[in-house]
């Protein structure tokens, strides 16, 4: 399954569905002891501010100012190297 990013009710965040089980609930927020690599590499991304997941998916909030055109594609490319397989 391809990664899919979709909007929330929050205009800070937005939710990429990546079908398959991400664990969790766990939260991660930028500025904290984060050992997993992969929410490492996701609040590297410049603007983004926590990441949250379970079930099948991961929500990412940005910060103040950050910006959804550079986060979501950047974003995307972490989820797809980790879920998609082909």
């Amino acid at each position: 399954m391809t990664v899919i990013a979709q909007p929330t009710p929050n205009p800070n965040a937005m939710k990429f569905t990546v079908g398959s089980k991400v664990g969790g609930p766990v939260t991660y927020r930028k500025g904290e002891a984060v050992e997993h690599p992969l929410a490492v590499a996701i609040l590297a991304t410049e603007g983004v501010d926590s990441v949250f997941w379970t079930a099948d998916f991961v929500t990412v909030s940005k910060a103040t100012g950050g910006d959804w055109a550079a986060i979501r594609p950047a974003v995307e490319s972490i989820l797809r190297s980790q879920f998609e397989t082909g």
